[in-house]
């Protein structure tokens, strides 16, 4: 008799590991994060299978620009320290800091976030991250997907992936095409590691037994290597508003000496001085942990800049007192010049 009432026993989609409820929850925490983020051209709110949005009236020929990335190993410091606040705006920044090279204004972003079993607190404090990202870089957060699988990822933790779209008219893409001898290299300024290079991070950090809660330069160790991806897109559409920006690189994974080519015409070399900036000291313990070669250094790590833009000699004095005003630290990192045969296209003298 018992085991017929165990047979005819009713199993619900909870029981499997998936709370709708919870989910339900976690949708309602995260309205007012999105609502904040609204820009004019969104059509409904959040919720709806697809996300609608107008093209907006001043692009004259839209072109439409795309990125998706995600926040790496980083997020593995997040579940070791119970830190979820941050990673958010660093999943923003790393796609919108992308699609801000080619001269797009992010228009709007979509997020991923998928755990073996949703925990509708931590997961309400990585999407009100990501707003905060969207919020830094003026596009809305019109949806995302919150995928609860069990099994599929241990306790505590979850994966994200992030998808921003932005706008540029055709006549003022910025792909580096115009890029000459002569022109000038300017870095801004870095706040952290960002999102790259975390695999090595973790390994030094296991390998110095360094105190997360330790003094590190007047902040607790945790709070500068979990330091959020600094978002560049209000100062930089500023800046190629008023001045022509020949190229730009966001300096992620491969660091300047991978990323700088990435935007260079064949037959030139970016010669970028490293005594232009100061080494942050983020970097300095993590080359002294690792006994890390400067080379190995400048292709895995940003160094301390995180954005560079080529402009033509001339329109330097005007670019540097733009990006200040707007709140950007500038340095005069290096030239452009003809590549020398077998040369790297970014050399770091």
């Amino acid at each position: 008799m018992s085991a017929n009432n165990s047979e005819n026993t009713s199993i619900s989609y909870r029981d499997a590991g998936v709370d709708i409820e919870a989910g339900d929850a976690l949708v309602e925490q995260i309205k007012p994060f999105a609502k904040r983020t609204m820009r004019p051209e969104v059509l409904g709110g959040i919720g709806g299978f697809g996300s609608l949005f107008a093209m907006p009236k001043k692009f004259k020929e839209p072109i439409l620009v795309s990125g998706t990335d995600g926040v790496g190993t980083k997020l593995k410091l997040a579940f070791e320290l119970n830190k979820h606040d941050t990673v958010g705006i660093d999943l923003v920044a790393m796609s919108v800091n992308d699609i801000l090279v080619q001269g797009a204004e992010p228009l709007f972003f979509l997020d991923y976030f998928a755990c073996g079993k949703l925990e509708v607190g931590v997961a309400a404090q990585v999407i009100k991250g990501i707003a905060e990202g969207c919020e830094q870089s003026g596009c809305a957060l019109v949806g995302g997907e919150t995928a609860e699988m069990p099994g599929m990822y241990p306790a505590g933790e979850y994966d994200l992936a992030g998808f921003a779209v932005g706008c540029v008219d055709k006549a003022n893409i910025i792909d580096g095409t115009t890029i000459a001898a002569g022109d000038v290299v300017l870095g801004l300024a870095s706040s952290g590691a960002h999102s790259n290079g975390y695999s090595l991070i973790r390994k030094l950090i296991d390998k110095s037994g360094v105190d997360f809660e330790s003094d590190f330069h007047g902040r607790k160790f945790k709070d500068v290597v979990m330091a959020p991806t600094r978002i560049y897109v209000k100062s930089i559409l500023k800046l190629i508003d008023a001045l022509p920006v020949k190229g730009m690189a966001h300096i992620t994974g491969g660091g300047i000496t991978e990323n700088i080519p990435r935007v260079l015409p064949a037959g030139l070399t970016a010669e970028i001085s490293a005594t232009s900036w100061q080494l942050p000291p983020l970097f300095q313990w993590l080359q002294a942990q690792g006994n890390i070669v400067p080379s190995e250094l400048y292709k895995t790590f940003n160094c301390g800049i995180g954005m560079a833009i080529v402009l033509d000699k001339a329109d330097v004095a005007q670019a540097k007192a733009l990006l200040e005003t707007a709140g950007e630290t500038v340095f005069e990192i290096g030239k452009i010049r003809a590549q020398a045969e077998g040369e790297a296209p970014t050399v770091v003298v």
